[in-house]
């Protein structure tokens, strides 16, 4: 993990509980636009734990009509991974919309009794309120796992710790760049 200029260096121990919380769709969306590739989910919950005592993992995930995304669910699962899912909502307009913003800070807060330390594996600015109720009211340790280029800067600000996934590309993303597939 990286320093940041809130100048915290939160302390680590093999014996605190760890709750890691991942908005997919973030993180799929910030992998494709930023580097072209997709994320392994599997190194990032196990970094964001760190050595320590896994208590929740949970991903965020949006179920379509065509059931593609079932073998990545499959994958998630095998990884120790849960997932809550929702239906990818369509409107008459055509637009269609996914989050989980408020079932994910739901979550949170309600685990929170029993977890040290909340990872937010997203860069969304969103997350800020859910990231200062954690710290101020509940006393934890709040963690942003996510792309530099793609957080918002007042989450990194705020939150406890951050771990830079654009700092160790090869460890944390899977999959060629689409320019490099029409090279070859």
């Amino acid at each position: 993990m990286i320093q940041k200029t809130n100048n915290r260096n939160p302390l680590k121990h093999p014996d605190q509980r760890v709750g890691v919380f991942i908005d997919v769709q973030n993180m799929y969306y910030s992998a494709r636009n930023v580097h072209g590739k997709k994320v392994n989910f599997g190194n990032i919950v196990k970094e964001a734990v760190a050595g320590r005592k896994l208590i929740r993992a949970i991903a965020y995930v949006i179920r379509t009509e065509s059931k593609e995304e079932l073998p990545f669910f499959e994958a998630l699962y095998n990884l120790g991974i849960e997932t809550r899912e929702k239906d990818l909502q369509v409107f008459t307009t055509g637009t269609k919309k996914a989050d989980w913003d408020v079932g994910l800070a739901v979550d949170a807060i309600r685990l929170a009794p029993t977890l040290d330390a909340v990872v937010i594996v997203s860069g969304d600015g969103d997350y800020l309120p859910l990231v200062e109720y954690l710290q101020k009211s509940s006393g934890k340790q709040v963690e942003v796992v996510a792309f530099s280029e793609t957080t918002s800067s007042r989450l990194l600000e705020e939150a406890d710790d951050f771990l830079d996934l654009s700092g160790q590309k090869e460890k944390f993303l899977i999959g060629e760049k689409k320019e490099d597939r029409r090279t070859k």
